[in-house]
């Protein structure tokens, strides 16, 4: 039998296969305009998974899947908010939102939410200054945090100080970023803030400052275990150029 019609019968059977599945978009389009790599691609992504099972599979599903349609779970998320609007579907919609970089529909849902009696919440203003400052709109983000820390006194987040340092250097409130980012890594250091602090210093020319919490942080980092040096790798990288610049 000729490779070509093996490869055209076999093209029809996973079309049929995701057609049969609930699977039809974008599988179909995929399989039939993308020979042979189409359908690898859903062996790969739906057959495989299905056959061994495990989280790691089906994690690793999830990140080709998202690769090969990125807005997948967004286009569930609307169809079960239309069915359902609750704060836990509009919640997971406003998450997916800033996932995949729809800020501003992000800052629609969080807003939404927090107005309901049982959404206001300071974990929700949180996520909805994280989309504001995605969306490039830092003043927004900052007014977002100062309103929070005045509703919510008592909430602590390491994630919201550096926000909220990093909404004050895009905003080119540089003097209070700086005391922001002091701040922060006097009760929660961390990699990305250490990192940061230590790019604003380079940037307003104070490059001694920045050498030295630079150099502190590569230093940390060296003695680390390796995993720790691992998940921080494109911080340290950062940290090294602008040492070597």
């Amino acid at each position: 039998m000729p490779l070509a019609l093996v490869i055209v019968l076999l093209d029809i059977m996973l079309v049929y296969h995701a057609a049969r599945t609930g699977r039809m978009q974008p599988w179909a389009y995929i399989i039939l305009m993308v020979p042979v790599a189409g359908a690898v691609a859903y062996v790969v992504v739906e057959l495989l998974p299905d056959i061994f099972g495990g989280r790691a599979a089906q994690q690793a599903r999830r990140n080709v899947a998202r690769r090969i349609d990125p807005e997948k779970t967004y286009r569930g998320l609307v169809e079960q908010l239309a069915a359902t609007d609750t704060i836990t579907n509009r919640a997971a919609l406003a998450a997916e939102c800033l996932e995949i970089g729809r800020f501003d529909e992000a800052v629609q849902h969080y807003e939404h939410i927090l107005a309901l009696p049982l959404g206001h919440e300071a974990k929700y203003a949180l996520a909805k200054a994280r989309a504001q400052f995605g969306a490039k709109r830092p003043l927004d983000a900052i007014a977002t945090l100062d309103d929070l820390q005045k509703r919510w006194s008592e909430f602590e987040s390491a994630e919201a100080h550096l926000l909220y340092a990093r909404a004050l250097t895009e905003a080119g409130r540089n003097a209070e970023a700086l005391s922001e980012y002091e701040a922060l890594l006097g009760y929660a250091p961390s990699a990305e803030a250490s990192v940061r602090y230590g790019q604003l210093l380079h940037a307003m020319g104070r490059i001694p400052e920045a050498k030295v919490v630079l150099a502190e942080f590569v230093v940390q980092m060296k003695r680390a275990p390796k995993f720790a040096r691992r998940a921080q790798a494109e911080w340290l990288s950062i940290a090294e150029k602008l040492l070597a610049a």
